[in-house]
């Protein structure tokens, strides 16, 4: 009998892990749309917002080919999340908050034409948190060199213990991972609420040159709005929250995450030339 080899060990490691984790990934139809999720909580599935239609029926497909309808509990598009509800009695796959290595080895597990699929890859980059495109606070930057289908994006990315470290999905240019930690924070919220709390002032602003910094003048205002209700009119340029200066719109924006929603902050502008003060009570930001 033939010794095994390293590298068939290691080909017999890397099936062992895709075959333990794979029939908890399914493939999501949406309106000509196919990406890949995974059963997260009994009956509840996560898969990536973005390759989520914005209308039409959904579908899942599972492992053994059988398909089952499912409907949108809430979604993300800042964080890339979307949460499903199916009527299937498939085993949650239990998720690591461990960040892997750089350099380390990955496999996204997936589906490809409602098949389960498999990519290895490395860990090309492993670092701290950031913030997406469209303003989501992610735990922590992790990217793949790997190669990923769309129909593969929503994937679970494994390390090489095989514990599930997080979702795959297509970046620019890149593939990256929505780790665990991001996951584990924003579809409870989606579960319970279909969508993430963010802070709300009313107000448009543009960026001005100060002698003396940086602030931002209100271009206008949500006559129903938090702002509005507080007393800060148009014209008025914001030069602190908190005490804090202003560093600039992006800034202000960042501190206005779910955790500030129902907070009073004091608000220091300009009018006139002249130094005012509001306290205003962060609201939530309407649905669009």
């Amino acid at each position: 009998m033939t010794a095994p080899t390293p590298l068939s060990s290691l080909s017999s490691a890397l099936a062992d892990v895709v075959a333990r984790v794979a029939p908890s990934v399914v493939s999501v139809h949406s309106h000509r749309s196919r990406s890949t999720g995974f059963v997260w909580k009994p009956g509840l599935i996560v898969t990536a917002d973005e390759a989520l239609a914005d209308e039409g029926e959904v579908q899942i497909v599972l492992a053994d080919g059988s398909m089952a309808a499912a409907t949108i509990v809430g979604r993300d598009h800042t964080t890339d999340i979307a949460l499903l509800r199916a009527d299937t009695s498939i085993a949650p796959v239990k998720l690591s908050t461990t960040v892997p290595a750089l350099g380390t080895l990955s496999v996204v597990v997936a589906t490809h034409r409602d098949a389960p699929s498999a990519a290895l890859g490395m860990v090309s980059l492993s670092g701290k948190s950031w913030r997406s495109l469209r303003g989501g606070d992610i735990d922590a930057r992790i990217e793949l060199d790997v190669r990923l289908r769309p129909g593969q994006e929503g994937g679970l990315a494994l390390d090489a213990l095989g514990e599930a470290f997080g979702m795959a999905v297509l970046g620019p240019r890149r593939v990256l991972v929505i780790p665990t930690a991001t996951i584990e924070r924003v579809a409870p919220q989606l579960e319970t609420r279909g969508h993430i709390a963010r802070g709300y002032l009313g107000l448009g602003l543009q960026p001005v040159r100060l002698d003396d910094g940086v602030g931002a003048m209100v271009m206008n205002v949500d006559k129903t709005g938090p702002s509005a209700a507080a007393g800060i009119r148009q014209g008025d340029v914001i030069v602190a929250v908190n005490d804090q200066k202003l560093s600039g719109v992006r800034a202000l924006s960042r501190t206005l995450g779910p955790a500030s929603v129902g907070s009073v902050v004091d608000v220091a502008v300009r009018r006139g030339g002249e130094p005012a003060s509001f306290k205003v009570t962060v609201g939530e930001r309407p649905e669009a």
